[in-house]
Order: structure tokens, then C-alpha cells, then sequence
């Protein structure tokens, strides 16, 4: 396929390696742009991919928590003022505080809220308020105790980032401290054993590709390979990761100290995965004088 100028680009974006370079990975994987990455990262020519897509909606993330049941709900606007606006905020509130009675996001749409569903209530707003909206997510986790925090805060219990951390036994305040930890690192996942089967694949056959460029023989591969993948799991799960707070411990060694077990997390951040389309400011004021 036609390897173009946008997806050079966007490869470079994502990985900070050199024009040519990026051009060469798309051309040997045929544009496939994760296999271009993962063809710079076993020529040491890459970082590893970014965790997250890039964030390009806008609105707030609420969270609330209830006894042992926390919450975390997205409401995504067209622009930041928006986002920025109290009545906007109000009804990120109202949504998370009605969250806490449902399990899911299309039980959310469906709840009551004054006499009105969710659902109608977003549909009211956005008549008024003359930009679209959307409930998009909801995450629920629940323990013997849940702790919620909230990054980059626009109003109590709603910002960019909204983290809950859920946790077995008596918390004494170290469960919000883990879900700073939490807001972050933006692990991938709890333990090794929750992580995506595909991602632990594809990080051992690029760690394998690359310790093959080394020339050793298969039998030292191998055991380079057993800690690098130990090393990658150190890095990218909850409990394997060095407290922020004190690096030298794990979050799950923390934890320990404290009297408890961490047994879930949810961190959720404003657009997370969506591409929004983008104008130049010429065109855009161009469209505007058009009408």
C-alpha cells in the first residue's frame, strides 16, 4: 500500500523516531501501523507505544463513592468551555451520583433523575446548552473499601482523570494514596495475571527479535528474555510497580504494610481512544464566513 506523508507522521508521534526511519517501518510492514512500531522497537529505534490514544474529546470524568461501592462516569463535550460551564458540571454530578444505582452505562441512561430519564436529561441539555454531549462510559468496582481521586479536579469529584482503587480489609488511607499512584503510572492492568494475553505476546516476540539482533546464542536468549518479560511486568502492573510514594517498595509490598489487599483499580481519563477531527484555523473561520 502507499505509505503517506500523514502516516509518517502520526508514526513519528507515537514512537519519537526519525523521519526516514518511520517511513522505512511502514514500507517493510506494508503500513501496518502496530507492526511498524513494534519493527522500530526491535531495531532500538523506538520507545515503547504510548499507553494511551491520543486524547482529543473533552469533557469530565465524575466519580463518587458509596459504602463499598465507588463509581466512575464519562461525559464527554465538544469543547473544554463547555466542560468548564457549571451547569455542565452539575449534570456530570447528577449522572455519577445516579450511577451508584445501576451496574452499567445503558442502565445509567435508563435511571431516574427527577421525574426524567438520564438519558432525556442529556438530550434536554445539549437542546439548551447548543453543543453535542455524550454519556459515554461508566466503570463500577466495589471491596471491603473503595477510595476515588480525582487529577486535574474542574469541580469536587470530577476532572480529566478519575481513578477508584478497591481494596480487602481495613483501609487507613492508603488506598487514596495508591490511586494517585494509580492516576499516575496508568498501569495495565491489576497483577500478570489480568494482563491481555495479546499484550504479553507481543512484547515477548519484540524483547525476542531484539535480543536476537545481540547475536548470542538461544540458550543466553532465553534467559534474556525470562527478565526482560519479568522486568515488563514490574513496569506495567499495578502491584508489580514501585510506589511512587516510596520506590522502594512495590505497590503491592505498600499495601501489605498497610493491613490490606489492593483488589481492583479503574482509571478512566477524558477521551480516552477517540480521535476527533481537526480543522486548520484558516478553514475553520473560512466555513464560519460561508455560513
Amino acid at each position: 500500500m502507499a505509505i503517506t506523508a500523514q502516516m509518517v507522521k502520526e508514526l513519528r508521534e507515537s514512537t519519537g523516531a526519525g523521519m526516514m526511519d518511520a517511513k522505512r517501518a511502514l514500507i517493510e510492514t506494508e503500513g501496518d501501523m502496530e507492526a511498524a512500531v513494534d519493527w522500530l522497537r526491535t531495531k532500538g529505534l523506538a520507545k515503547a507505544a504510548k499507553k494511551a490514544g491520543r486524547t482529543a474529546a473533552e469533557g469530565l470524568v465524575g466519580v463518587a463513592v458509596e459504602g463499598g461501592k465507588g463509581v466512575a462516569v464519562e461525559v464527554n463535550s465538544e469543547t473544554d468551555f463547555v466542560a468548564k460551564n457549571a451547569d455542565f458540571q452539575a449534570l456530570v454530578g447528577n449522572f455519577t451520583k445516579a450511577a451508584l444505582t445501576v451496574s452499567d452505562v445503558e442502565a445509567l441512561k435508563s435511571a431516574d433523575l427527577g421525574g426524567k430519564t438520564v438519558e432525556t436529561t442529556l438530550n434536554e441539555a445539549i437542546a439548551v446548552i447548543g453543543e453535542n454531549m455524550t454519556l459515554r462510559r461508566m466503570a463500577v468496582l466495589e471491596g471491603d473499601s473503595v477510595a476515588a481521586y480525582v487529577h486535574n479536579a474542574a469541580a469536587d469529584g470530577m476532572g480529566k482523570i478519575g481513578v477508584l482503587v478497591a481494596v480487602k480489609g481495613t483501609d487507613n488511607g492508603i488506598a487514596k494514596q495508591i490511586a494517585m499512584h494509580v492516576a499516575a503510572t496508568n498501569p495495565a492492568s491489576l497483577g500478570e495475571a489480568d494482563l491481555d494475553p495479546a499484550l504479553i505476546e507481543r512484547e515477548k516476540n519484540v524483547l525476542t527479535e531484539q535480543a536476537r539482533e545481540s547475536g548470542k546464542p538461544d540458550a543466553v536468549i532465553e534467559k534474556m528474555i525470562v527478565g526482560r518479560m519479568a522486568k515488563f511486568f514490574e513496569e506495567v502492573t499495578l502491584l508489580g510497580q514501585k510506589f511512587v510514594l516510596n520506590p522502594d517498595i512495590t505497590v503491592a509490598q505498600a499495601a501489605k504494610d498497610a493491613g490490606v489487599e489492593v483488589v481492583g483499580f479503574v482509571r478512566m481519563a477524558v477521551g480516552e481512544g477517540i480521535e476527533k477531527e481537526k480543522e486548520d484555523f484558516a478553514a475553520e473561520v473560512a466555513k464560519t464566513l460561508a455560513g
